[in-house]
Order: C-alpha cells, then sequence, then structure tokens
C-alpha cells in the first residue's frame, strides 16, 4: 500500500471519477444516486434517525456498523441479518448484535415518504455510513459514496452465518482467507478491522486470551485492566471497550493500540504480531497524523464490502418491514 498520508487527497474520494473506478473494479450494478427521484430525502431521513439514536445510546454508531460488516459477509449484502431468527441465532450473532429498533424506526420514516422503494439493505448500508461519519467527531469525516439499488433477500441462514462470519480467535492467514472468500484483499483485513476502533465486545468472547495463560500478545498492565473489567467466568451479559483509549471515537488509535500490545480481541493482536504485510499496514496507518489517510482507505474498503453479492434487478423484493418477508414466514 503507498502512504495513504502523503499520496491521496481524502476529498478525492467523492468525485465522480473515482466513483467510476469502484464501479468499475467492482462490477458494481449500484449507483449512488439510484433514489435521486424516487425518494429525494432518503439521506436526510436516514441521517437524522442515525443522529438521534447516537443521542440516546453513544454505543449505537458502532452497532449499526456492525450490523452492515455481518449482513455482508454472510451471503452478501442483502439485510438478511435484519430477519427474525436465522442469522440472528448464529453463535457470533446471538444475543451480540444491535440496533434492529434503529434499523426499523428508519425504514418506517422512509416508507411514509417513499412507499415501497427503498430496500431495508441500502437503509442498512446508508446508517453504517453515516454512522462512521457521525462518531468520527471532532474530525471532519466525509464518508464515503454508497452505493444503492439493492434488494432485500427472502431467506437467511444461520448455518451460513457460523461458517462466513470471521472469528475474534482467527490468526492472520485465516482471517485473510476469510475475507478473500468474498473478494476482499489482506489490505481490506487491516483496514476494515479498524472498525474495532470503537463499540464494545462481550467478555466471554475475551476469556481464551485471559484464562488461565495471558496471551504473550497482550500487554501485561493492559491484560490486568481486562482481568478486572472481565473477571474469568464473567456474565455472558458483560462488556469491555474494544479500543481503551476513544472507545466511541471512530479514529485511527486501534492502530496506536495494536503497536503496544493493547489489542482487545486475540485477531487485532495478531495483525501487528505477525511479521509480513498486515504488520506494515498497521504502521502505516497508525502515526497521530494519519487519521484522514485511515478515513480514506477505510471509506475505499467499505465501498467494496458493500460490493459483495448484491441482489439487484428483479432478485429478491423490498421489504415493507425489515425483519420479515413480504410474504411472512
Amino acid at each position: 500500500m503507498t502512504s495513504v498520508f502523503k499520496k491521496k487527497s481524502y476529498t478525492f474520494l467523492v468525485t465522480g471519477q473515482v466513483l467510476a473506478h469502484f464501479t468499475q473494479q467492482t462490477g458494481s450494478r449500484l449507483t449512488p444516486y439510484f433514489y435521486d427521484r424516487s425518494c429525494p430525502r432518503l439521506p436526510f431521513i436516514v441521517a437524522e434517525q442515525v443522529y438521534q439514536a447516537a443521542l440516546a445510546d453513544p454505543r449505537m454508531p458502532a452497532s449499526l456498523l456492525r450490523l452492515f460488516f455481518h449482513d455482508c459477509f454472510v451471503n452478501g449484502c442483502d439485510a438478511s441479518v435484519l430477519l427474525s431468527g436465522n442469522e440472528q441465532l448464529a453463535f457470533p450473532n446471538v444475543n451480540s448484535l444491535r440496533g434492529f429498533n434503529v434499523i426499523a424506526n428508519i425504514k418506517a420514516a422512509v416508507e411514509r415518504a417513499c412507499p415501497n422503494t427503498v430496500s431495508c439493505a441500502d437503509i442498512l448500508a446508508i446508517a453504517a455510513r453515516d454512522s462512521v461519519v457521525l462518531a468520527s467527531r471532532p474530525f471532519v469525516n466525509p464518508g464515503w459514496p454508497v452505493l444503492l439499488g439493492r434488494r432485500d433477500s427472502l431467506t437467511a441462514s444461520e448455518a451460513a452465518a457460523n461458517a462466513d462470519l470471521p472469528s475474534p480467535f482467527s490468526n492472520v492467514a485465516q482471517l485473510n482467507a476469510n475475507f478473500a472468500r468474498v473478494g476482499l484483499s489482506p489490505q481490506d483485513v487491516v483496514v476494515l478491522s479498524g472498525a474495532h476502533t470503537f463499540g464494545r465486545v462481550h467478555c466471554t468472547t475475551l476469556d481464551p486470551s485471559l484464562y488461565p495463560t495471558t496471551d504473550p500478545l497482550l500487554n501485561a498492565a493492559y491484560a490486568k485492566q481486562l482481568k478486572t473489567e472481565c473477571p474469568n467466568g464473567a456474565n455472558p451479559a458483560d462488556i469491555t471497550n474494544l479500543d481503551p483509549v476513544t472507545p466511541n471515537r471512530f479514529d485511527n488509535q486501534y492502530y496506536r493500540n495494536l503497536q503496544v500490545g493493547k489489542g482487545t480481541l486475540f485477531s487485532d493482536r495478531v495483525l501487528f504480531n505477525t511479521t509480513g504485510e498486515s504488520r506494515n499496514l498497521v504502521n502505516e496507518l497508525a502515526p497521530l497524523f494519519g487519521t484522514y489517510g485511515f478515513f480514506y482507505e477505510f471509506g475505499v474498503s467499505m465501498v467494496k464490502m458493500g460490493n459483495i453479492s448484491p441482489l439487484t434487478g428483479t432478485q429478491g423484493e423490498i421489504r415493507k418491514i425489515c425483519s420479515q418477508p413480504n410474504s411472512g414466514y
């Protein structure tokens, strides 16, 4: 990866040239202008709802971004994760995913303005981008152009979610293979893992790294802190910060944490502690002056992820209610 700090202009991300580049590289049939005529107020409706949700719950932006990740990695970005049951019952999702009520509220507001027009999959994609922009403050993050035109799946799969979602216990080779399966590169692994710069994680996810023997990749002082916050045999409901420094802000602090052994998840720590490309990418994104470089790279990778196997044209449907197909179960 060439320097994201010296050779790239982040504002270039929103130009028509770069949009054309994205669509050519991914073979996308999506476009950021899909609803310009059919639902022109869509961006404002979603942004307002995300803002109100974040005011009520500062954790919500991270939760909405995570929903989008977990949707796209299972049979593509088709809002299958929003269907009640099925994927929501998979091991990585059960009692873990949040924000379904926020997406439901956004969908209801959009339906009032533009009935039977906007898919739940597209609403989730926009909400993820707006969540990142909102949580980046006081930095000015213009986000990325969300390509639109997805349709919603009719079904969801618990088995596929268990098989396809990246594990917090994976090593670098396993992460790279998991991302490659959906067309994402080792660079995307490191960049998209930067989403762990905000939000919370269940303590039970950390137990193998803390007990009975502390992971040698983990900073000793930070391990002691985590053991205080997540005692052995922690309640499944207990949570801790993914980023101990700026837990509610979307920035590049995550990469500096990795450099000093303060990656909360095993799958985070290995990115820096495995010699090779991943470690180099962490060092590239970590400098204090590199926040805007990270914003750029994250936007590029999010556009790529948003292009994983979308349903378009006459595929799927436009759900009226995001938690169930229009025909019901």
